[in-house]
């Protein structure tokens, strides 16, 4: 396979997995949350609750099948465009997706259908329980496929014959260096672009004087998520930094855009990395301050990209810019988590349109910080597919440039209409809202805050109709 067929069969395996993971990441969080709903419906017979469950599980049914059918194809690229790669690393790899498969998705397989289709067919116990099985499955199912991508990130538990990887160890293997870290960091960012869809929602409706009871339901529980997990992550997201500098040097380093490792590095808030050259352009920087972030001392010494050889170099400037990127999204997100949390304990949340105007467009937050989290990921490991096993180039399949191009221009034409109508269906479900819930319960904000008895009034009208 050229060089070039190599470059397109790697955007197009980025192309399908980007499209793919932003509908588990929703799936995993948004499961948990029905799940909550109706437990919280059992014990306390609120049926907004009820009614805010079905609803979510309408948006978590769209939202699954195109998970489920996006993720299919990723499967096949194994065989066409990175034959060489199943051959090298399937001894591993195979059972950790296998395992997925017989563990979580035969679990959600089972029980999908009575939490989609059992409302009023089956008992309300059965299909509580029913939820919190789905959701438990889609909990393995990111722990398996966590497990699978980590071991290629920091491979352990395993011996090379022939150039083959064999598993000695399968303990090693699922608890790799890296997996702890990038488990937690990756499910606590499914929770939080769940919580974050969820608040928007909330806020959506309370701006437009819709769905009253729901709509705080929605912004309790989304914002008491948010301000939860947001400074959360950012403290899991350190120590899987510091991992990550233990483990692999060379990403830190790209992501750092630190290329001389004799000298305290400097925390780079922009530049343009030039790789010919060696150095940043148009750089802006803190000096000290990344090797105060990583070693923990400001005249800490990391390695830097000159201390590797070329052609073992991530390329710098994708990790580098999605990192910044990511970061930035957190930053937000722990503002809108705080804010809202002194709106909150000040009783002033559900009617302060300064706040709740913005963050019913908060929605996007979530999913683009993971884009740009498996960005880091993915293009900091190169060149390697798996970290000191298989490089990528080595990797693929003897496949012809035209048949890679042909299958890439298909993938986008046929993911853009399905992502397109999956996103339209899922905007239409959120205007119509939960069934059964009043949908003209105000005329929208008022022009100035509620009184403590302003409210209560409200609240007292829109419980009589």
């Amino acid at each position: 396979m050229d060089t070039d067929a190599v470059l397109l069969a790697r955007i197009q395996f980025a192309f399908t997995v980007s499209f793919h993971i932003i509908f588990p990441s929703f799936t995993i969080g948004l499961a948990a949350f029905i799940a909550t709903l109706l437990v919280r419906w059992r014990i306390t017979g609120e049926e907004h609750l009820h009614r805010l469950a079905r609803f979510w599980t309408k948006i978590f049914a769209v939202s699954f099948a195109m998970g489920v059918v996006s993720g299919i194809v990723l499967s096949y690229q194994f065989g066409t465009n990175w034959s060489k790669f199943s051959v090298v690393v399937g001894n591993v790899l195979g059972p950790l997706l296998g395992y997925e498969v017989l563990t979580a998705f035969f679990l959600e397989a089972s029980f999908l259908g009575i939490m989609l289709f059992g409302w009023n067919r089956v008992s309300p116990n059965l299909h509580v329980l029913s939820a919190v099985l789905v959701a438990i499955g889609t909990s393995l199912s990111a722990f398996w496929i966590l497990a699978a991508n980590s071991w290629m990130q920091t491979p352990a538990g395993h011996e090379i014959r022939d150039g083959i990887a064999y598993p000695v160890d399968w303990i090693a293997v699922i608890f790799n260096p890296s997996f702890p870290y990038r488990f937690a960091h990756m499910f606590t960012a499914a929770y939080l672009t769940t919580s974050l869809v969820v608040l928007a929602v909330g806020a959506r409706y309370l701006i437009g004087g819709r769905f009253h009871e729901e709509a705080k339901t929605m912004m309790r529980m989304g914002l008491g998520m948010v301000a939860v997990l947001a400074p959360l992550q950012a403290v899991i997201g350190d120590m899987h930094g510091l991992n990550t500098a233990e483990h692999q040097p060379a990403k830190v380093a790209a992501i750092e855009a630190h290329w001389d490792g004799s000298k305290p590095a400097a925390l780079v808030l922009f530049a343009i990395p030039n790789e010919r050259e060696e150095r940043n352009d148009f750089e802006i920087s803190i000096p000290k301050i990344a090797s105060f972030l990583i070693t923990h001392d400001e005249d800490g010494l990391f390695r830097g990209l000159k201390d590797f050889a070329p052609q073992d170099r991530p390329p710098v400037a994708a990790p580098f810019f999605a990192f910044r990127a990511m970061v930035g999204l957190g930053v937000v997100m722990i503002a809108i988590g705080f804010v809202g949390a002194y709106l909150w304990l000040r009783g002033r949340l559900f009617d302060t349109r300064w706040y709740l105007t913005p963050v019913q467009y908060s929605w996007p937050l979530g999913f683009i910080a993971i884009l740009a989290g498996w960005w880091v990921t993915e293009t900091g490991r190169q060149p390697w597919i798996a970290t000191g096993i298989l490089r990528t180039a080595d990797a693929a399949s003897p496949v012809a440039f035209g048949a890679v191009l042909f299958t890439l221009v298909l993938f986008v034409a046929v993911y853009t209409a399905v992502f397109s109508m999956g996103i339209y269906y899922i905007n239409r479900l959120i205007e119509k809202g939960p069934a059964g819930a009043s949908v003209k319960p105000s005329e929208g904000l008022p022009s100035r805050p509620l009184s403590a008895a302003e409210d209560a009034a409200h609240e007292a009208i829109e419980g009589a109709k």
